[in-house]
């Protein structure tokens, strides 16, 4: 063989890792970031010139280079819908997730968008809270890498963090979880800095339980509710780290090369009264959606009108103020757009914002936004807004009267109409169709009267959040204010961080803990959505009794299995029988076992939320 001849041959391997490195370095398609705060109120980025005790400066800064969106909104008032609708890009009731505790069947046969990237080369990487479905089954949804940190518990996770590999398992945390997620999505750029890549940021903040360090409360001093102290605490940390990603950017001159967005999940959950419990538990976070009318759990404005920034250094222009509605739905459509991917038709329902955030469309990027969640639904075209809720109905022009307090119904009633019939048809494409997926439970008739109707607050219920670990007379049976009003059987009941933590007797090996709640009515049969969390794998059961019935008997009994995983498992439990159901009973195979969320929804589907 010639010398030329073998010298070809055995250069093949080179040029064609040449070949790929100049590919790789030819790829100049942008990476993309997403921030997803959690029951993140409209007033609390102080870009947004709302409230003087809100300190952003960092995500300031991100709006300075790019667009304040001063109209950007989420596609449901609760967590699960809007992640769903987030990360798939199309509606969520298109495909079956309308609102928490629903079955996610429909969601995972979805292509995400982490999945579209990945397929087109992207490293793709979640941090954070998930909370569709398990942990341990995030790159089920396209993302390689996962560092799933949300609380100060062991966590799912496949990198450390500092973006070295490990297996699939729980990881201790070294940081606070907040700190923790921004710390390793930093690792991740620096470990794929020549590489597109793809980061969703999504902290657990400033949702309860409300657990920022003393560094950052002390940012804070003077005359609050702790409350308040609490969320402008959580959010100093995810402006921290915001800083600390930019600043990564920045270090490896891959800031005019990243596309940002920032956006809150939905609107802060106030309760009605703010009230300034004690602890970290359930109820106000801290979080205002001033001057915005409503909360989360609502398709008024406060429910579901977020924070929303977008920066693309170089490509979008900075310092810009954009008053046209967009929402958390463009998210996937623009991402696969910048990144080259051709989507089937119909795969969205977001479009492309680069056009418009540029100035080279001058149209506004929708003609009508449209939401529908649960008994509520809404449309928003142009500074028209027609809101319903139930059999209710209300009018609103945005351009004068954001905080939704005159309803102009009975003024404009071709307007009203007009609306009505454009939402009616949009309602029919989705599963089930209409205007409404179920009636009108009464917690959201409260929030109705009181917001939008003007009616005085109703008397509040004791909160559960009592103190950081408040009880009653423990082992007696009796309830107390904080664990509103359950008891607790053959161990002590207490309130915990915010979950209701039942602890069997060290004496009592014969009889397992349980806990029982009466004092209430449902329609039956009854859907129960429980999370839970025990240090002990077994058989559980939930015991149920109707007004019918004197006493419970083995034939109203649902028996399911715990796990024990350290961070949580959700149960959705069919409670067959017709009656009211009134008292309930659950037992369960820990040492020590806690309650996280528990809701019951009845025949009529009113929703009864018996610990959240």
């Amino acid at each position: 063989m010639r010398l030329t001849s073998v010298f070809r041959i055995a250069s093949i391997p080179f040029m064609i890792a040449l070949a790929s490195a100049v590919a790789i370095c030819q790829d100049n398609r942008p990476n993309l970031i997403v921030f997803y705060t959690d029951d993140h109120g409209h007033a609390d980025l102080s870009c947004q010139g709302v409230l003087p005790d809100i300190k952003t400066p960092n995500v300031d800064r991100l709006a300075g280079n790019g667009v304040l969106a001063r109209h950007g909104y989420s596609t449901a008032p609760q967590c699960v819908p809007s992640r769903a609708g987030l990360l798939v890009g199309k509606f969520q009731s298109r495909f079956g997730v309308e609102s928490n505790g629903q079955p996610l069947d429909g969601f995972n046969r979805e292509l995400t968008i982490a999945e579209r990237l990945q397929d087109a080369g992207y490293v793709t990487a979640q941090f954070g809270k998930w909370h569709l479905g398990p942990n341990e089954k995030i790159t089920n949804h396209g993302f390689k890498h996962v560092f799933a940190q949300n609380a100060g518990r062991p966590f799912s996770a496949n990198v450390t963090i500092e973006g070295q590999d490990r297996p699939m398992s729980n990881l201790k945390p070294e940081l606070y979880h907040v700190e923790g997620c921004s710390r390793a999505a930093a690792s991740m750029i620096q470990r794929y800095k020549d590489q597109p890549f793809f980061l969703y940021v999504a902290y657990r903040a400033p949702h309860v339980p409300l657990d920022a360090p003393e560094k950052y409360l002390a940012r804070f001093p003077g005359e609050m509710p702790q409350r308040r102290r609490q969320a402008l605490a959580m959010l100093s940390a995810v402006d921290e780290g915001v800083g600390l990603v930019m600043q990564t950017l920045e270090k490896y001159q891959l800031t005019e090369r990243t596309l940002i967005f920032y956006i809150g999940d939905n609107g802060a959950p106030l309760k009605i009264h703010k009230h300034d419990a004690p602890g970290g538990g359930p109820g106000w976070d801290g979080s205002l959606n001033d001057p915005l009318n409503g909360e989360k759990g609502m398709l008024a404005e406060g429910g579901m009108h977020v924070p929303f920034v977008v920066s693309w250094p170089g490509t979008i222009p900075a310092g810009q103020v954009y008053d046209h509605p967009i929402s958390a739905l463009d998210v996937a459509a623009t991402a696969a757009s910048v990144a080259g991917i051709k989507a089937e038709e119909g795969a969205f329902d977001g479009v492309d914002l680069i056009p418009y955030l540029t100035g080279e469309t001058k149209a506004a990027p929708h003609d009508a936004l449209m939401w529908r969640w649960v008994a509520q639904s809404a449309i928003r075209e142009g500074n028209w807004k027609l809101l319903r809720g139930g059999d209710r109905e209300y009018l609103f022009d945005l351009k004068v009267d954001l905080e939704e307090k005159h309803n102009l119904a009975a003024k404009h009633p071709e307007i009203a109409t007009r609306l009505r019939n454009r939402l009616r048809q949009w309602a029919s494409e989705l599963d089930p169709p209409g205007l409404a997926a179920q009636p009108m439970a009464s917690t959201w008739n409260a929030y109705f009267d009181y917001y939008l109707d003007g009616k005085p607050a109703p008397t509040r219920e004791p909160t559960a959040a009592a103190g950081k670990q408040s009880a009653g007379k423990r082992g007696s049976g009796q309830a107390s204010n904080a664990t509103k009003r359950w008891v607790g059987r053959n161990g002590s009941l207490s309130v915990v961080d915010g979950e209701l933590r039942l602890v069997a007797s060290p004496n009592n090996k014969r009889k397992p803990p349980f806990l029982a709640r009466s004092g209430w009515k449902l329609k039956g049969p009854v859907t129960a959505s429980i999370q839970l969390r025990c240090d002990k794998s077994g058989a559980a059961s939930v015991d149920w009794r109707t007004s019918e019935e004197p006493e419970f008997t083995t034939d109203k009994r649902v028996v399911f299995q715990v796990t024990g995983t350290p961070y949580g498992e959700t149960h959705r439990l069919e409670l067959p029988g017709d009656g009211d159901f009134i008292h309930l009973r659950i037992l369960l195979p820990g040492q020590t076992n806690s309650i996280l969320k528990l809701s019951l929804q009845g025949a009529d589907g009113q929703e009864l939320r018996l610990w959240d």
